[in-house]
């Protein structure tokens, strides 16, 4: 009988999973693994599947590997908690965002890199030192493990062992699909209503047991303002988003209707070098910059922000505090030809080529030589950037760009002269914290390749100017869904809600805030890992 599209169409699993992000494969590879009968439900179209994880940089927070071992690197549980800690700034009130902590780092080795490594996802031999703090301990030393082939690798390696798996027949899965409501009778959830978005059926869809891995807030620009931080005062004009775009939390409304309690949601890893994408997909969609660390840093106004300059790599929450402490909350970078193209780079999959396509020699060309031809075409197709030959020319094309009369060209060159007459003055001389900076990054050889040696913005060999106006842009909500440490939802008084899991970014990646105000990077991939296979256990030996 051929079916009404409004017709409910009922369905029955063990475990119903929504969201097909790197959770949500995760959960299933392990559900799998156990003979369950599972049930997915993503709302994007099956060649998407992955979610943000897919569009990531794949670089992913793990202590103590042999990676970092054969690199000379010690590293410790202790040493990784105690830098946790510190970033995260933890209240007296954050318990089970402490326990999730303390769990991640004790079980990053067994439980995320062998896990992987077992999976046929690879790593780069060199570890990426990111976050090592700016007034306090960050990363006390690299534990950013960059996956060979980026976040499109990893999400590729995944899905062959998901659709090669021996019980794949197990599994059923329902793409272009939209849970709207979750099923709730008497004590316990026992699964969701969903409707397709391709062809209008409607399903009910029961389960023993429903796991949220819908992803987080991010992609809303109206609840990112909603929950926007004081600290931060008003939110800015313009915001892009760097997430995804049905990273809207309709499942964290759709929970709270049913009892669970949502936390943090104030807590956002937002990025200060957001550009607008040349071929957007959705609407305020934006691309996170890697910052040249040898570019200056500057306001709406063409003036260097300070008193401390601004340098990436350090302390990323600090980046968006200063810009948003500004009068206009949006930024100015200024660099050289030679800057861009040894060190701009853009975090994600789509615009890293060749290590998204794993061509080593072509990684080592970009790493030694620098990559032109991306820097040729993001200058020439992104509105955020102005190209010019002079001083008075790049003022007038930010000017032009901006529509206002902000940038003072002889400002702008007394700004620029004053950076470079340092570094004329010779390292004997250097005065300035980004030098310093610049400095301490080359000491690491992970570094060192990608980073000039103290170079000069006006340096006629190494023309023309770029300019790049930056913007505040989200990418992960690090507060959500609360969970304790069996990934199991809770309700406002602390006590489960039966039937129904939280993971990934959906349960602020553990707890409802694993990271509390900061993160070490890194941390939100391994997260997903993280919890989604403590919730397969849960679930497969409750």
């Amino acid at each position: 009988m051929k079916e009404n599209k409004k017709e409910k169409i009922s369905l029955s699993t063990e475990v119903l999973v929504i969201g097909g992000g790197l959770a949500g494969i995760v959960l299933a590879l392990d559900l799998l693994d156990s003979g369950k009968r599972v049930t997915l439900v993503d709302r994007d179209s099956e060649d998407r599947l992955g979610g943000l994880a897919r569009l990531s940089f794949g670089g992913i927070f793990m202590v103590d590997t042999p990676i970092q071992r054969w690199n000379g690197i010690e590293d410790s549980v202790s040493l990784a908690l105690s830098d946790w800690n510190s970033t995260a700034e933890f209240s007296k009130e954050d318990h089970l965002p402490k326990l999730w902590a303390k769990e991640y780092v004790n079980r990053s080795l067994e439980d995320i890199f062998y896990y992987l490594k077992g999976k046929s996802v690879g790593f780069f031999p060199v570890v990426h030192w990111v976050e090592r703090g700016l007034f306090k301990p960050g990363n006390s030393v690299p534990r950013f493990h960059m996956v060979w082939g980026t976040g499109d690798g990893l999400i590729s390696a995944l899905k062959k062992n998901l659709y090669a798996h021996k019980n794949l027949n197990r599994l059923r899965f329902l793409f272009g699909t939209r849970a709207t409501e979750l099923i709730r009778s008497g004590k316990k959830v026992k699964g969701c209503i969903a409707e397709s978005e391709t062809d209008g059926k409607r399903y009910e869809i029961l389960a023993e047991h429903t796991v949220l891995a819908s992803g987080g807030i991010a992609g809303d620009m109206q609840k990112i303002r909603k929950h926007w931080p004081k600290s931060l005062g008003k939110p800015p004009e313009t915001i892009l988003n760097g997430s995804h775009k049905y990273a809207i939390g309709d499942l964290h409304t759709a929970s709270a209707k049913i009892g669970a309690n949502l936390t943090h949601l104030d807590k956002m890893w937002n990025y200060a070098a957001g550009v607008h994408h040349p071929d957007p997909k959705w609407e305020g969609e934006g691309l996170s910059l890697v910052p040249p660390k040898s570019a200056l840093w500057l306001n709406s106004k063409g003036e260097r922000i300070g008193p401390i300059p601004l340098v990436t790599g350090f302390d990323t929450r600090y980046l968006v505090e200063r810009i948003c402490a500004q009068e206009e909350k949006f930024s100015w970078q200024i660099m050289n030809w030679k800057i861009a193209v040894k060190e701009l780079a853009v975090s994600g999959s789509e615009f890293n080529d060749s290590i998204r396509n794993k061509d080593f020699l072509g990684f080592l060309k970009t790493v030694f030589f620098g990559n032109e031809p991306f820097i040729k075409k993001i200058s020439s197709e992104c509105t955020d950037f102005v190209v010019a030959d002079s001083i008075s020319e790049l003022a007038e094309g930010m000017n032009e760009l901006n529509e206002d009369r902000s940038i003072d060209a002889d400002k702008l060159e007394r700004t620029i002269l004053e950076y470079d007459g340092m570094i004329e003055r010779g390292e004997s001389f250097y005065n300035d914290d980004q030098l310093r900076r610049i400095a301490q990054l080359r000491n690491y050889r992970g570094d060192r390749a990608r980073t000039c040696k103290f170079q000069k913005i006006l340096d006629r060999k190494a023309m023309p100017l770029i300019a790049i106006r930056e913007f505040i842009l989200t990418r992960k909500s690090m507060g959500g869904i609360q969970t304790d440490l069996r990934s199991r939802v809770l309700d406002s008084k602390g006590n489960p809600i039966e039937g129904l899991y939280a993971v990934g970014e959906a349960a602020g990646f553990g707890g409802g805030g694993i990271h509390g105000k900061g993160a070490l990077e890194g941390t939100f991939l391994g997260s997903c890992v993280l919890t989604s296979r403590i919730a397969a256990r849960s679930i497969i030996k409750p």
